[in-house]
């Protein structure tokens, strides 16, 4: 195992974060320091800086538009632009439906959607969740029927991210029911501008219209946005996840927030003190950061071994485990250290638009949202009660 960077490695961080310095727009930056919410425009500002550089779709095959990057460039990639405060990319459409497209879809659906993914000319949203279908993922209700040319979709998906910004979802749906639960499900891609599709936002404990739900009736879908084979999506659904809960340890964003976290410490007092220099806080803070090091560490050992050919085992549930517990845990002493200051929070200063004057300090509105809207990572993308029964039964052989 040989978890130093290579000088090649180091060169490459140092390109990145010039690029950085000289490309990512001061107003988004700031906008992510401050954990302000950022408009579908700030997005698609930024995707398309990264894409006139080539460095949109890195996940890609060179062939289609990809960095060609090794799975280590990925990670130093990802560090670099939460450091400097970029946005967050919306995986959906370039790292998540694109991969799928490549992998199984036919040659006229790479032609037609690759581009526009590349381009940000379509806002992708995922079509997994239902109700009473969400870690059981294999449980989904949603139907499609062939009806000629078409399959007639109708169903509930739920918890859909962004959905509310999206022209294009990528769904899981049953198109044979009488198929045991992996088995009789198919990969579809849907236009949301289809007649009888409904989006209903939900609202979260943050105030923040995130997640919606989507409704379908008698949705008309053409046959020829099937990707795969009809009733063997379940394999695009496991394709789509691989090595996602490696991601989502969110080292990057950990950092960042740490970072942000000693900042608030060092600018708040407790009689007459810096509350950086409180040993017991400063203690908390030294403890986030040794676990925080010791998931790098065990990120780097995994990338490793994926760059030499591995490939991510339980692992990459202990990794999603630990990264979602730290990040909860930044945004909890975040919210402490303001004490009183961090609620009620000004909902009106989280928006992207908001030029005012803040209630308290320019970082007091947002550890409190965020503390609230950070309580999904230990939910999302297999829960984390799911994360230990992987182990359990991988590891411990239980």
């Amino acid at each position: 195992m040989d978890i130093h960077f290579t000088p090649e490695e180091l060169a490459f961080r140092s390109e990145v974060r010039a690029f950085l310095g000289q490309n990512l727009p001061a107003d988004l930056a700031e906008k992510v320091r401050l954990g302000r919410r950022l408009a579908k425009e700030g997005h698609q500002r930024w995707q398309k800086i990264l894409n006139q550089k080539g460095w949109y779709a890195v996940n890609w095959p060179v062939e289609h538009g990809g960095t060609g990057w090794s799975v280590v460039q990925k990670h130093i990639f990802d560090e670099e632009c939460a450091a400097a405060g970029a946005p967050r990319l919306v995986a959906f459409g370039v790292n998540m439906v694109a991969p799928v497209i490549i992998k199984f879809g036919t040659q006229t659906q790479k032609d037609y959607y690759l581009p526009r993914i590349l381009r940000s000319e379509d806002w992708w949203c995922q079509g997994y969740s239902e109700p009473g279908a969400g870690s059981d993922l294999a449980s989904l209700k949603t139907r499609a029927e062939r009806d000629g040319d078409h399959y007639l979709v109708n169903g509930q998906k739920t918890w859909t991210t962004l959905g509310q910004h999206a022209n294009r979802i990528f769904c899981l749906v049953r198109t044979d029911p009488s198929a045991k639960k992996q088995e009789g499900i198919s990969f579809l891609l849907i236009d949301m501008d289809t007649p009888g599709i409904t989006v209903r936002p939900i609202i979260t404990l943050d105030g923040e219209h995130e997640v919606n739900e989507v409704f379908f009736d008698n949705v008309r879908v053409p046959v020829e946005n099937l990707v795969g084979e009809e009733n063997k999506g379940w394999t695009c659904a496991k394709y789509l996840l691989t090595h996602e809960r490696t991601g989502q340890a969110g080292i990057g964003q950990s950092k960042a927030a740490l970072s942000h976290l000693k900042q608030i410490a060092s600018a708040e007092t407790v009689a007459g003190q810096s509350l950086i220099d409180d040993p017991l806080f400063r203690a908390r803070i030294a403890e986030l950061e040794m676990r925080l090091l010791a998931v790098e560490m065990s990120t780097l050992r995994i990338l490793a071994a994926t760059r030499d050919g591995g490939v991510p085992g339980a692992e990459s549930s202990l990794l999603k485990i630990q990264g979602s517990e730290i990040r909860q845990a930044i945004t909890d002493l975040m919210r402490k250290a303001l004490g009183p200051n961090a609620l009620p929070f000004l909902e009106p200063e989280l928006e992207p638009d908001f030029h005012g004057e803040p209630l308290y300090q320019d970082y007091g509105a947002s550890p409190a949202s965020q503390y609230f809207n950070l309580r999904k990572l230990s939910i999302y993308g297999g829960s984390n009660e799911i994360q230990k029964n992987i182990i359990a039964k991988l590891v411990l052989e239980l």
